[in-house]
């Protein structure tokens, strides 16, 4: 693909630069907020080779690349910013963007840069919990230790990491903002809570402080840069341009970090934690309806790009408890999505669709990126798409059943599989069944209700 060319048709087709308020990207899509959307050629848009699908959903314009969105955003954010006369973020506030859907954006773009990073360290988790149980590696050996810490390392500076592409989402400096995530991870700040941990107290001007620990934590750090994007921006307008250098920084520092940890920090764990024990309380109560709920209609949350609001939650759970129930389900979705595209290459006899249903099964299993599939084939045929819901929805009856959990945050795929080595002894096996199911009822389903002369429309 030609990423500078393909940027420059989209552009085109969107009306322009200066129509351009705000835009981001995550692991599939380019998601663009337009001052005006009439502007929009979206059967054009469509047309453009690259262009998988587009979405129109809540004053947000996504357009559907795959793995290759990145590449095409840094193509796409230098024509915008070299021929627009406006500066695009600044407009953001007068967009038409809803409230719920700057949430979403904004989640997207904050996590969407560390998933490699999530990922990578995820499997690498599974595949040394695995060499451990079957005597290969020796949790009291170096080598443990060092590819421990190298898996684990990810979770333990989130808020690090969460700064930065936070301040970038935001509008504030990186490297303040970097700066603000590790003090709340300094050994010296760690020490002030002693043994007690999360609740000791301490004082700051006079002021009490309860302390709480923050490695591996999401929100506290979130709402951190937010609110520190509000004083940068205010000092970068306000301090002369000869004193910013020192200023700004010092300014920042000072008052942010005891910000963050007497206000911000605690708020930040608490309302983390709240939502956390809501969803874990549901699954407790019912795990398989759970698993249905989530199994079969994950595929609609990623039709609407709204998915990116309970990843939060998941990574959550893997930083604070070593383990999540919620990613299984996920892998039931996919994995019915598989199931799909095999009943569909079996019943089919039309070429284009056959190669497009073998391309799509290729895809999931080794990426875990469903939206080719999703937006090429399932959304334009809607019993193929309740073949796949009903598949993510009976396998993810049966993960809830057996409480199969992962280790690390990933996306389901084969590649992934080594996420479902745990403590438990048939955590593995049940999440293999499961998935089975899910592929297995998604292909029957499939191959009922597609016709051999079915076409791709």
């Amino acid at each position: 693909m030609n990423y500078k060319d393909v940027s420059k048709q989209i552009l085109d087709k969107i009306g322009g630069a200066n129509n351009v308020a705000n835009m981001t990207h995550c692991a599939t899509r380019l998601r663009l907020t337009l001052k005006d959307s009439t502007l929009i050629q979206d059967d054009e848009v469509k047309e453009i080779d690259g262009v998988v699908n587009t979405v129109n959903k809540a004053g947000q314009y996504q357009i559907l690349i795959g793995t290759d969105v990145p590449k095409l955003y840094d193509e796409f954010e230098n024509l915008v910013k070299g021929n627009s006369n406006t500066d695009y973020k600044q407009s953001d506030g007068e967009s038409s963007e809803g409230i719920v859907s700057k949430v979403f954006s904004a989640i997207s773009a904050i996590f969407a840069p560390l998933l490699p990073a999530l990922a990578g360290s995820g499997i690498l988790r599974g595949l040394l919990i695995l060499a451990e149980q079957i005597g290969l590696v020796s949790e009291d050996s170096g080598t443990y230790a060092i590819l421990n810490v190298a898996s684990m390392s990810v979770f333990y500076f989130l808020p690090v990491l969460l700064a930065f592409t936070s301040a970038r989402r935001f509008g504030a400096d990186p490297f303040l903002s970097a700066l603000i995530g590790a003090a709340l991870l300094n050994p010296d700040y760690i020490s002030l809570m002693g043994d007690t941990g999360n609740g000791a107290t301490t004082s700051f001007l006079n002021i009490p402080v309860v302390l709480m620990g923050y490695n591996a934590t999401v929100v506290p750090i979130i709402l951190s840069i937010w609110a520190f994007s509000y004083l940068y921006k205010f000092l970068d307008k306000k301090v002369p341009e000869t004193l910013k250098l020192v200023v700004i920084p010092l300014i920042s520092l000072a008052i942010m970090v005891p910000l963050t940890i007497i206000v911000i920090g605690p708020i930040g764990v608490y309302s983390g934690e709240g939502v956390a024990n809501v969803v874990n309380w549901l699954i407790e109560r019912s795990s398989i309806l759970t698993g249905i709920l989530i199994g079969g209609g994950w595929s609609v949350l990623v039709s609407l790009g709204i998915h990116w609001a309970v990843n939060p939650i998941m990574i959550n759970n893997v930083s604070t408890y070593g383990f999540d129930y919620i990613v299984p389900y996920t892998f039931a979705c996919n994995f019915a999505v598989i199931g799909v595209t095999i009943g569909v290459f079996l019943k089919a006899e039309n070429k284009k669709l056959k190669n497009f249903a073998a391309s799509g099964f290729v895809t999931i299993a080794l990426s875990a990126i469903i939206e080719p599939v999703l937006f090429g084939l399932l959304i334009k045929n809607k019993k193929l798409f309740l073949a796949q819901i009903i598949g993510g929805a009976v396998g993810g009856a049966y993960l809830g059943l057996m409480k199969v959990v992962t280790s690390a945050f990933v996306f389901g795929s084969v590649t992934t599989f080594p996420a479902f080595v745990s403590e438990k002894e048939m955590n593995f096996l049940n999440a293999m069944i499961g998935l089975v199911i899910s592929l297995i009822v998604g292909a029957i389903l499939a191959y009922v209700f597609t016709k051999k002369d079915e076409e791709l429309t």
